[in-house]
């Protein structure tokens, strides 16, 4: 008796999601916590469900989520991209199409700059005196 489900992984920058998508009304869960409760930003959720609305298939799927690395922003990048995945995974011919056009498919690799030796940071260097 196992329920059917949908896997998606999604990155952005340092975070990464695990995304489990069951039927149902459109409930979704974040590391054991409700989307109101894990993303106070309103922009954040309306991010996360985004691909729904894309895809036409708003409140047909629950979602369960592990994220982990990254801030918020990146988080929710990574929510995104493993939602748009497992859409793809439940129905490739209806929903793939419409991810893909709006670009929810594409890993986005900018990722952090690494420090370089001789600077402060990646690209800081010290200020200049002449004297």
């Amino acid at each position: 008796m196992a329920k059917t489900q949908y896997r998606g992984t999604g990155r952005r920058k340092s975070s990464v999601a695990r995304v489990r998508l069951l039927p149902g009304t459109g409930k979704v869960t974040i590391n054991k916590k409700d989307l109101n409760d894990y993303f106070p930003a309103e922009l954040l959720r309306q991010e996360v469900v985004r691909p729904f609305g894309v895809a036409g298939a708003e409140g047909k799927f629950d979602v369960i989520a592990l994220v982990n690395g990254g801030g918020l922003t990146g988080q929710a990048g990574a929510l995104r991209h493993g939602i748009s995945r497992a859409l793809c995974e439940a129905d490739a011919d209806a929903y793939r199409a419409p991810l893909k056009a709006a670009g929810f498919l594409t890993r986005d690799p900018r990722m952090k700059e690494r420090k370089k030796y001789g600077l402060k940071k990646a690209r800081k260097a010290s200020q200049f005196s002449k004297r």
